[in-house]
């Protein structure tokens, strides 16, 4: 075990301050590999767990570095009372990611403030303007999560937010500027001069997917990316599968809704982009179970949904 530490560490270029520090960092890590391998050696779950950079983390210093940025709050809005979607009749067996052809999570490269999630909001939000952009444009646009964390008044930066401040930016601003005429920094920084040229990707508005119901997800992302808050409190090792409970209500983490199906066992899921780094689940992305009995859905995933419009 201690061998498989050290190349765990230089895998992932971790150092301790103190052979103090270090002997209880392996402690962590030795008790999260053996529980992961006992997991996967017991062959009766429909998901697989794997050892990430994320393993000498005790469960609640994971959540509380990574998991809990997105934060409710009394912002108020002009988001629409109506859903566009509620009339939809057809609706495909499955929606794959490849359907929207958005990039793939090049956002977990470049994620700001405690390195991973500290503006999950910002990319969740981000993503699904993306993903409403190529749809209406058929042009495939790479925007500016840092545009948003240094410009949007409304949010709350690295101390967390929620997707609505960002919708109400982008509108209000004219538009959101590329990730190439406002590239991402190490930190967040000072506003600066939007550029005309960057401006090109807008949006008219934004809705709420009518709460707790499943049933209205699907309408919505059977046409668009949809912006989702979750409790992310299993999240930790996930490698693959589609993720099953028992999880929690607690919402304190934002991803995207990119698609949906069935696997090849009969599970049905629902697919997200999350916004940490690549090697974490299935290339940044995770599979959650769909349809269970709790009306809120797998994790809350259908307690507070919304997306922007064209």
């Amino acid at each position: 075990m201690l061998i498989k530490h050290m190349k765990w560490m230089a895998q992932y270029k971790r150092s301790y301050e103190s052979k103090e520090e270090r002997q209880k960092r392996f402690e962590i890590f030795k008790e999260n590999v053996e529980y992961i391998e006992s997991f996967n050696r017991d062959g009766k779950h429909t998901y697989t767990l794997g050892i990430n950079e994320f393993a000498d983390l005790i469960k609640e210093e994971f959540l509380s570095k990574y998991a809990r940025n997105y934060k409710p709050s009394s912002f108020q809005s002009s988001m629409s009372s109506s859903f566009k979607y509620e009339n939809v009749k057809h609706v495909p067996l499955e929606r794959a990611k490849c359907c929207y052809a958005h990039r793939e999570p090049r956002t977990m490269r470049k994620n700001i403030c405690h390195i991973y999630s500290g503006s999950c909001w910002a990319f969740s939000a981000v993503a699904a303007i993306e993903g409403i952009a190529k749809i209406r444009s058929s042009v495939l646009a790479s925007l500016s999560e840092q545009h948003i964390l240094d410009c949007n008044a409304a949010a709350e930066g690295c101390l967390g937010g929620r997707m609505e401040p960002v919708y109400e930016f982008v509108m209000q601003n004219g538009g959101l500027a590329s990730d190439t005429d406002y590239p991402y920094q190490t930190s967040k920084g000072t506003c600066r001069v939007n550029v005309p040229s960057s401006l090109a990707v807008t949006i008219t508005g934004y809705e709420r997917v009518p709460p707790n119901s499943e049933t209205a997800m699907l309408l919505a992302v059977t046409n668009q990316p949809v912006s989702v808050a979750i409790d992310s409190s299993l999240f930790q090792f996930y490698q693959g599968g589609v993720l099953t409970g028992p999880c929690g209500n607690i919402r304190t983490h934002a991803v995207t809704a990119v698609g949906y199906g069935t696997s090849e066992d009969g599970a049905k899921f629902w697919l997200f982009k999350n916004s940490w780094v690549p090697n974490w689940g299935e290339e940044g992305y995770v599979r959650l179970q769909r349809d269970i009995d709790a009306i809120e859905g797998m994790c809350g995933l259908a307690a507070d949904v919304t997306y922007p419009t064209a």
